[in-house]
């Protein structure tokens, strides 16, 4: 049996989140290596090889295939006015049965932050997670001291859980991270945004 190809592409006011595409290395590549003392903190290890090709045509093929099988939603942010590319989000770790959850990470360019996108980013995708994939529960993770990670996700209606000990490897070593959840029967996890 031949898996049915899935099409995501999620509109706000000013993005296209879409998966990424082999077309999009040199992109993605510039956009991670100007951004990379913004970023190391907050993000695991960058492996040898973080910004070769072969690691990022990996990287596609890997967003294919959690998207045929259900498991993911990998998206990058592309601005709709002139097609740049602005940062990433993921859905994954998308669990059915009883659960119906799933876990949202996030990166943005340096020059990008602070500006709205992310925010336009993550309601697009709580709507999308809600209302076209049927899931009860969204979860997501950041540092304690991120207080821009933090104060981003409060603001998109997610509602701090508690602390994970040892929760990840971050920039070398494990480090505790608080969670934050985002329900569909809260009141504050609906969203202003219109189907698509």
């Amino acid at each position: 049996m031949i898996a049915r190809k899935r099409r995501v592409r999620l509109l706000s006011e000013r993005l296209l989140l879409r998966p990424p595409q082999h077309s999009d290395f040199n992109d993605w590549t510039a956009l991670r290596r100007e951004s990379q003392a913004f970023l190391v903190p907050w993000e695991p290890t960058w492996a040898s090889d973080h910004l070769t090709r072969k690691a990022f045509t990996s990287r596609v093929y890997w967003a294919q295939r959690v998207i045929s099988n259900g498991t993911g939603v990998p998206l990058f942010l592309v601005r709709q006015e002139d097609e740049a590319l602005l940062g990433a989000i993921t859905l994954d770790n998308i669990r059915r049965g009883p659960a119906q959850d799933g876990t949202i990470g996030y990166w943005i360019g340096e020059r990008y932050a602070r500006h709205g996108y992310m925010r336009e980013a993550i309601q697009a995708l709580v709507h999308h997670s809600f209302q076209v994939l049927d899931l009860s529960r969204l979860q997501a993770a950041c540092l304690p001291e991120n207080a821009a990670s933090r104060g981003l996700l409060e603001s998109c209606g997610f509602k701090y859980e508690g602390v994970a000990q040892s929760y990840l490897q971050i920039n070398g070593r494990w480090r505790n991270h608080v969670l934050y959840a985002n329900l569909r029967s809260d009141r504050r996890g609906r969203t202003e945004i219109g189907a698509v």
